[in-house]
């Protein structure tokens, strides 16, 4: 909004020739996201406080999670709030990209936000079905991977890290891979989403991460110095991670340990189909195992014990899934637990980053 109202008046006044730059509007965007998750974040919490809304606890999970209870929820969407507001601001409407990773993500967003709000009229750590749920964000994947296929110019081919001559073409199948791509990273992140930041904290950094992609894949000259896939116009996808940078951080302000608000399912899913619609338009899918890899190994975590629990009929190999609750129990401190598992995510984050030069 703020790009079609101000750069049409560079000639007028030479200063609004800034907005013409993706790295200032990037900027600005992760800023203004910010702000206004710290400011409207305290009244949020007292409103959602004064509905009741509190965080229902899995009967099955660490007994140190029961003082959690009743801990306001459905913070994620302050962050939908952020990222929305703050795109519509500082990016160029006219990019189909952008609409298309923003209504992914609400739309997800929403499919959370009925999750959350079966939970509390049923009082209990269960909302929607499964099936009902899984059905539900395929709708939302598959609407998103057709439409992006529909764009002209748009490559059905997928980049294969650390290998710049392979670019297996899918075709048609594209569309069910990106699907697939979206689901599992928004699936990913709502399994992660167990301690008191440990979520936001790996999602602030592969946000930035897709950022530096999105940048480089939109842009013509270091697209063709790194040897990787230019998608025209992705650029404007760097200001949209910088949105949700910033709402990742304004939220984490909130809900580092001993957490004020937990996201709920509307901010969980949501926040990981984004992260997997921005892998799809960067042509960076198959990378998102990298620099979401905290997600995946929380993810791998939960398929190896349920997995294991059924061929062996009980037995288990971790104390408790996901991966985090496993570390609780043999003693580690919340706080230990997150920072570490935080430290993790930035060395992939990193791996991930340098495969821009290892090809």
């Amino acid at each position: 909004m703020l790009y079609h109202l101000l750069y049409p008046l560079r000639d007028v006044i030479s200063a609004f020739n800034v907005f013409r730059y993706i790295t200032f509007r990037m900027i600005y965007a992760s800023l203004t996201a910010f702000l206004i998750c710290f400011l409207v974040g305290p009244w949020m919490i007292r409103r959602l406080q004064r509905m009741q809304v509190g965080q229902y606890i899995r009967e099955d999970g660490p007994e140190s999670h029961r003082g959690k209870a009743g801990t306001p929820t459905m913070g994620g969407a302050l962050m939908l709030l952020a990222i929305t507001l703050s795109t519509l601001l500082w990016t160029d409407l006219t990019n189909a990209y952008v609409w298309t990773a923003l209504m992914t993500t609400i739309a997800l967003g929403v499919i959370g936000f009925a999750d959350d709000w079966l939970m509390q009229i049923k009082k209990h750590s269960k909302g929607l079905g499964v099936v009902a749920k899984f059905s539900l964000q395929a709708a939302v994947a598959l609407a998103t991977g057709c439409f992006v296929f529909a764009l002209p110019g748009f490559s059905t081919e997928v980049t294969v890290p650390f290998f710049k001559n392979i670019h297996p073409d899918l075709g048609w199948g594209y569309i069910v891979f990106a699907a697939l791509v979206i689901i599992g990273s928004s699936n990913a992140v709502n399994l992660t989403d167990g301690l008191d930041g440990l979520a936001v904290g790996p999602f602030i950094i592969a946000a930035s991460t897709y950022m530096v992609f999105a940048y480089v894949t939109g842009h013509v000259k270091f697209a063709e110095y790194l040897q990787i896939k230019y998608v025209a116009g992705s650029g404007e996808i760097a200001i949209f991670c910088g949105a949700m940078a910033g709402a990742g951080m304004g939220f984490l302000w909130f809900n580092a340990y001993p957490a004020q608000v937990f996201m709920g399912d509307v901010g969980s899913l949501s926040l990981g189909g984004a992260l997997g619609t921005v892998a799809v338009i960067t042509k960076q899918e198959i990378l998102l195992v990298l620099v979401g890899g905290l997600f995946v190994i929380e993810t791998l975590s939960v398929i190896a014990q349920v997995g294991y629990f059924k061929m062996t009929h009980g037995r288990r190999i971790f104390r408790m899934a996901p991966l985090h609750h496993h570390f609780e129990l043999k003693g580690w401190p919340e706080p230990k637990v997150i920072v570490r598992f935080w430290l993790i995510a930035i060395a992939l984050a990193l791996v991930a980053m340098s495969t821009l030069k290892l090809r």
